[in-house]
């Protein structure tokens, strides 16, 4: 299976492989050939990429691919043998001034660092809330749980609010790691996100290991996983959406995964315009770059609509 996201000019595909493949670079263009009967299946621009999810255990890829997707800071996503994503490659700067934004990123303050976590739970408990009341869900406390915020997050709203939404919007439901539906949805709409986050990142000048609050030492991503905190409502969604169809199964399968691939295309609203989520993550990592060098002091986050 072979599939191609891309709503417009304006945004880079993701390209999901899930059958035995050969991948080959002619032209600058990526080259998706059967590996049993090397039949071309596609042939995509490099510079059109972001993306590339890898999920069949016969799938080969040229060095010359890996450098030309490197060369576009195209993430590749490897997936393990539960179609889970379990790595990826990142070029190893994606902007100019990479050493300029690493040192503010590192001295930053330990006051600021503070505040753009409460800013980063409030947005998060935010969307969560308009997550519920789009599905007609009870979300009132979750407005009290926003106010309550403190710097830093010192009194935990983040994980209070997150026991009531999880309570709401599935039932019976036990958030892990690991487990059944709606569990195996979110893990691999989460793991997709993270790799969005981590690539805007790296494209902003930013390291995504240095968290904001995230600080495990065998962590590589924690301040990707800072960022995508407010954004994990849009998959939530996603997974909603799916868990509501009447075809739709429990298992991870390819449908599934086609319809969780669309989060990069949709349309979310930030700074009072709507723009595609992909594009949004960009403008978030870009506002925190500019925190980290002291130009702000706000990070600019989607609303939920």
């Amino acid at each position: 299976m072979v599939t191609f996201q891309k709503p417009n000019n304006m945004l880079k595909r993701t390209i999901y492989i899930g059958n035995p493949t050969y991948l080959k670079l002619k032209n600058n263009q990526l080259k998706i050939e059967d590996a049993e009967t090397k039949e071309l299946k596609g042939s995509v621009a490099i510079e059109d990429i972001g993306f590339l999810v890898l999920d069949h255990p016969q799938i080969t890829i040229s060095h010359p691919v890996i450098l030309a997707l490197q060369q576009q800071n195209v993430a590749i996503i490897s997936c393990d043998e539960s179609h889970l994503p379990l790595g990826l490659m990142l070029p190893m700067s994606g902007h100019v001034e990479h050493s300029e934004r690493l040192r503010h990123q590192i001295n930053v303050s330990e006051p600021l660092r503070k505040q753009l976590w409460k800013q980063t739970v409030e947005s998060k408990i935010f969307q969560q809330k308009e997550v519920l009341r789009k599905f007609n869900l009870q979300h009132d406390s979750m407005l009290q749980y926003m106010n309550d915020v403190k710097s830093g997050d010192i009194t935990n709203m983040e994980g209070i609010a997150a026991q009531y939404y999880w309570r709401r919007l599935f039932d019976d439901f036990i958030r892990e790691r690991k487990g059944d539906a709606p569990n195996n949805f979110l893990n691999f709409g989460y793991a997709v996100l993270r790799s969005m986050v981590a690539r805007a990142l790296v494209s902003s000048g930013l390291h995504p290991t240095i968290g904001i609050f995230h600080r495990n030492k065998y962590n590589a991503y924690c301040l990707a996983d800072d960022i995508m905190e407010p954004y994990r409502p849009y998959v939530d969604d996603l997974v909603v959406q799916w868990m509501q169809m009447p075809q739709a199964s429990h298992e991870l399968d390819k449908a599934a995964k086609a319809h969780l691939l669309q989060l990069a295309t949709r349309d979310v609203y930030i700074n009072g315009l709507q723009r595609p989520l992909l594009t949004a993550i960009s403008i978030t990592t870009s506002s925190l770059c500019k925190c980290f060098m002291g130009e702000s002091r706000v990070i600019h986050y989607p609303l939920f609509k």
